[in-house]
């Protein structure tokens, strides 16, 4: 049995085949980083042909011509019903590793114990789930040797509302049984055991070559380990990008506004952009294949646009990104952004509020205010009677013309000019 890695599945376990052998779901350390992008890779096409629509059109769908991964992929046409859909087109690598021919039409005719009906297995659950669903196992293949694999399903639609097409992507890894594998590392041992050592023709001084070599190669080997440690820490990486995208997926497939199908999108989201401050080269990789810019002023722009797509509503993605913001600002920890939503008031709209408003800059101090209650203090120089509608207290700013011998005439009055009143009492108050 297969694990598929959709909606709400997050576990990872051991399953059994056909046969009852054991199998660990989790294929990290056997698929390598660079097969487990594809996945990513894959998906990411699979937005970028949305537009805006529930389901991207079969007809901008041209696995032909798509190098990366369409000679591991299969499409499936359910127009003439679900029972037993018709095989569009099958990828060199993937009919060849079944040892099909170009004669196979529908998925009646897949070989019960090939990696072709590990895809094709799938195809009822990703109709009622109506997103993309990953998945990944381990089983026994036609030739008896035990195979793991990692694949992906997306629909497809004619009419933008009904799945009536699946595309499918695998990739996997031929492993060798269990008594082989321990017969080889049993020679391997001996063969090293039996090797005649290497005596060096040169006393090995402390601050000679010797020491330097002794130096360079345990080097090597921690780099080494650190180019495991990282490729494995990059997998899984992907593998938590894939999940969000998968949740993205299922509440924009299904058009819901549902606050539950978003708020866990946006909470798997957040644990992605988690994972990516921890792995920056990771990181960069993935934005690097979506061909998505990274952005110093708005940093969780990319990560939403990698979880949601970047052909998602801009007014949207930004939404999200102020969100993740905000959850990065408070320190929220992995798995607890739902929550958080689920408990703020007015969900999306109340945190985007809250994170907009902690970014605006301090209100500046009222110095026309500051101004007014000086020049209250102050003795009146003349007292005129001047005609005007102002009320006490309220300030008149007057153009006076200067008569000779200490006199002012006042030939004006300006008024409607609130701006300049202002400036003038700011400037009369120093």
């Amino acid at each position: 049995m297969d694990t598929l890695r959709g909606l709400d599945d997050d576990r990872t376990g051991t399953d059994h085949d056909e046969d009852g052998n054991a199998s660990v779901n989790d294929v990290g350390h056997d698929i390598g980083t660079d097969e487990r992008r594809m996945h990513v890779r894959a998906y990411n096409h699979w937005v970028s042909l949305l537009g805006g629509r529930a389901y991207p059109a079969i007809d901008d769908l041209d696995p032909t011509n798509i190098s990366d991964f369409g000679a591991n992929s299969v499409l499936l046409d359910f127009s003439a019903g679900v029972e037993n859909p018709a095989i569009r087109f099958l990828g060199r690598a993937l009919r060849d590793e079944c040892g099909l021919d170009a004669s196979i039409a529908s998925i009646a005719e897949v070989p019960s114990r090939s990696l072709l009906s590990r895809l094709t297995d799938h195809y009822l659950q990703i109709i009622a789930n109506r997103a993309p669903i990953g998945f990944e196992a381990e089983f026994v293949g036609t030739r008896g040797n035990p195979t793991r694999y990692r694949g992906i399903l997306m629909p497809f639609s004619s009419d933008e509302d009904t799945i009536d097409f699946i595309y499918g992507v695998i990739n996997w890894k031929e492993l060798v049984d269990a008594e082989s594998q321990k017969k080889l590392n049993a020679e391997v041992d001996a063969s090293l055991r039996a090797a005649p050592r290497v005596t060096p023709t040169a006393p090995a001084w402390a601050d000679g070559p010797g020491a330097e070599d002794e130096i360079n190669d345990d080097a090597e080997t921690e780099a080494d380990t650190a180019s495991r440690a990282a490729a494995s820490i990059a997998g899984a990486l992907a593998d938590q990008l894939l999940l969000a995208q998968q949740t993205a997926a299922a509440a924009r497939a299904a058009d819901t506004r549902t606050r539950a199908a978003l708020y866990r999108a946006l909470g798997r989201a957040h644990d992605f952009a988690l994972a990516a401050a921890e792995d920056s080269e990771g990181y960069a990789a993935l934005l690097a294949d979506a061909g998505i810019k990274p952005q110093a002023r708005a940093p969780m722009t990319p990560i939403v646009k990698l979880v949601f797509g970047a052909d998602y509503d801009k007014t949207r993605l930004t939404e999200f990104a102020t969100v993740l913001a905000h959850a990065q600002r408070h320190a929220v920890g992995v798995g607890a952004l739902t929550a958080l939503l689920d408990a703020a008031e007015g969900g999306i709209k109340g945190i985007v509020q809250a994170e907009r408003a902690a970014r605006r800059p301090a209100a500046r101090p009222d110095v026309t205010k500051r101004a007014v209650a000086r020049l209250a203090e102050r003795a009146p120089i003349a007292s005129i009677a001047v005609e005007t509608d102002a009320v006490t207290g309220e300030y008149v700013l007057l153009l006076a013309r200067a008569a000779g011998h200490g006199m002012l005439d006042i030939v004006a009055s300006v008024e409607g000019s609130s701006a300049l009143t202002d400036r003038a009492i700011r400037q009369a108050a120093h």
